[in-house]
């Protein structure tokens, strides 16, 4: 184990890194999800787009292809936020040596209880960042990669960390540009 000028050791530099790029990226998906309306969920930005929909019991489904099509669709709001919402629980399963549930598995709770669903997603995160040890950062990584990538759980975090911003850039485009187009523009 290296140590740093600090003092510190690699593991905690990357951990304090890994933490401090969350919260960061953390700070700017609550800018967004605090301003979204029930409305922007399902507002479809273009003929040619991905959302969720509501069955008759209730629930919703997301719009998939195991095959990614061409064009790819342009996602919804609700959408994205599925998307966000499955790969963080499989990841929040793979870091906690649970089953990873399947994709079919994670509902999305519909517009009105997303914002409180993807919270407590933060919450669960929280908990298994703090509880890592040294060694867990340095073990492999199942997911999102083949078992055998040898990439390791602090790589596993990495990921999450630009999955998430990646996904906040999106919902923050698609919030952006439907209140443009709610905005009066004859001034």
């Amino acid at each position: 184990m290296q140590s740093t000028a600090a003092g510190r050791d690699d593991h905690q530099v990357t951990r304090d890194l890994l933490r401090w790029q969350f919260d960061l990226t953390w700070s700017l998906t609550r800018l967004h999800l605090d301003r979204l309306t029930t409305e922007d969920f399902l507002w479809e930005p273009a003929p040619l787009c991905w959302t969720v929909r509501q069955a008759a019991n209730g629930s919703w489904t997301p719009d998939w292809a195991d095959a990614e099509p061409d064009p790819i669709p342009v996602p919804t709001i609700g959408w994205v936020t599925w998307h966000l919402g499955w790969w963080w629980t499989v990841a929040i399963d793979h870091a906690q040596g649970r089953e990873p549930r399947d994709r079919t598995a994670v509902a999305w709770p519909g517009p009105d209880a997303t914002v409180g669903w993807l919270r407590g997603l933060h919450d669960e995160w929280l908990a298994v960042l703090d509880a890592l040890t040294d060694a867990d950062l340095a073990g492999p990584a199942p997911f999102p990669w083949p078992a055998d990538a040898g990439m390791t759980v602090a790589q596993m975090l990495g990921w999450a960390n630009a999955e998430l911003m990646k996904n906040t850039a999106e919902l923050g485009q698609l919030r952006l540009l439907r209140a443009a187009g709610r905005s009066d523009r004859s001034s």
